[in-house]
């Protein structure tokens, strides 16, 4: 059976680019999770611990590894600025 030469190209050319594009889609995901993979099933339970992390370090998935909090953690509440 013999290859179809001409559609070689156009199959090589969709293959490149679907992968360039899934490439692309993944390191734009990671750089904005701080070069970390995804997170799934986030439940209320991980939402408030990012929630914390993001007020004690300024990023989501920061992490501090010192057991006392900083002084302006104090007044960075977010109870303050919610609406009931």
């Amino acid at each position: 059976m013999p290859v179809p030469w001409e559609a070689v190209l156009p199959f090589g050319l969709v293959t490149i680019m679907f992968g360039a594009t899934g490439t692309i889609f993944n390191i734009i995901q990671r750089g904005r999770n701080d070069w970390k993979p995804p997170r799934y099933g986030i439940d209320r339970w991980d939402n408030i611990m990012m929630e914390r992390d993001r007020r004690l370090t300024g990023s989501k998935r920061g992490q501090r590894t010192d057991p006392i909090a900083p002084p302006e953690f104090a007044t960075n509440s977010v109870w303050t600025t919610e609406r009931i």
